[in-house]
This record gives C-alpha cells, sequence and structure tokens, in this order.
C-alpha cells in the first residue's frame, strides 16, 4: 500500500526504523488508515534470480529463537534474518 498524497496531516507516524514499522502494524489494523491508502499493482518475477545467495550456520537454539521472533512478527526466518543484517550494516561504519 501506498500513501496518497493530501494536504491533511498522515496518522501514519514516520518511523525510525523498519522494526518500529513492524511494531506499529503489529498493533494497528490498516482500515483504520484506508483513507490514506490507494490500489497499487503488484508484479511476481518468479523467473528472476536473486542477485546472491548466503549460506549461514547457526545453532539449532538461536535458530529456534529466530523462528519463534519471526513468527511474532509474521515474516518468515530468512526474511527477519535478512532484515536485520541489513539494519546493523546501516548502523555500523564497515
Amino acid at each position: 500500500m501506498k500513501k496518497k498524497n493530501t494536504s491533511k496531516k498522515s496518522k501514519i507516524p514516520d518511523f525510525k526504523s523498519l522494526e518500529e514499522e513492524a511494531e506499529f502494524w503489529d498493533t494497528h489494523s490498516f482500515v483504520d488508515f484506508e483513507d490514506e491508502t490507494e490500489d497499487v499493482d503488484i508484479v511476481w518475477e518468479v523467473d528472476k534470480p536473486r542477485d546472491e545467495t548466503l549460506v549461514l550456520r547457526v545453532q539449532k537454539g538461536f535458530k529456534n529463537r529466530l523462528k519463534k521472533a519471526a513468527r511474532k512478527k509474521g515474516l518468515n526466518v530468512s526474511t527477519l534474518a535478512r532484515m536485520w543484517l541489513m539494519e546493523k550494516m546501516q548502523t555500523s561504519n564497515p
């Protein structure tokens, strides 16, 4: 969903991080913001390969904790791990 450009102030706050945005949408219904959204077309490119693949080995207990955290956010494990890695890279200066 994409916000409409209107002259009135948006009820959707500006977010400082993906985690803050995820927490907001976990506790709010998008239906309450329908007047600020518009329909968009979604295109799935099934045959397009990912840029790169990274195999990351972790201990079983850590993977289970990651799965639990992902489930609470409505994400799959690899999506959550990728989000957290990207957030960490943004906050560090490699």
